[in-house]
């Protein structure tokens, strides 16, 4: 069984920092890519960051570029966020999520079959 873990949550103000990490563990899980989404109340899960180990790629979702980071170390199956200038509407739950196979489209939720409970990220005004 995987599971995933995420920490990193808070509340800051806008214009501020956090950084989010998520540890994949199972005992014959090996992760292809990783993922963060995030859902704030009302609304649908959607995609912000991913990245694929096997060549090395990032993915952003236009609303993070140039704020956010993703990072990660492949032999831990463990991947951050770093988010900078953050926003208020940044505000929701992040949740990693952890897939062992290839996708065609990592944005996409289906990608994914193992997810984390989720961190509470509040930006305040």
């Amino acid at each position: 069984q995987v599971q995933l873990v995420e920490s990193g949550g808070g509340l800051v103000q806008a214009g501020g920092s956090l950084r989010l990490s998520c540890a994949a563990s199972g005992r014959t899980f090996s992760s292809y890519a990783m993922g963060w989404f995030r859902q704030a109340p009302g609304k649908e899960r959607e995609f912000v960051a991913a990245i694929t180990w096997g060549i090395g790629r990032t993915y952003y979702a236009d609303s993070v570029k140039g704020r956010f980071t993703i990072s990660g170390d492949n032999a831990k199956n463990t991947v951050r966020l770093q988010m900078n200038s953050l926003k208020p509407e940044d505000t929701a739950v992040y949740l990693c999520a952890a897939t062992s196979r290839y996708s065609t489209d990592y944005s996409k939720t289906w990608g994914y079959p193992y997810w984390g409970q989720g961190t509470q990220v509040t930006v305040s005004s």
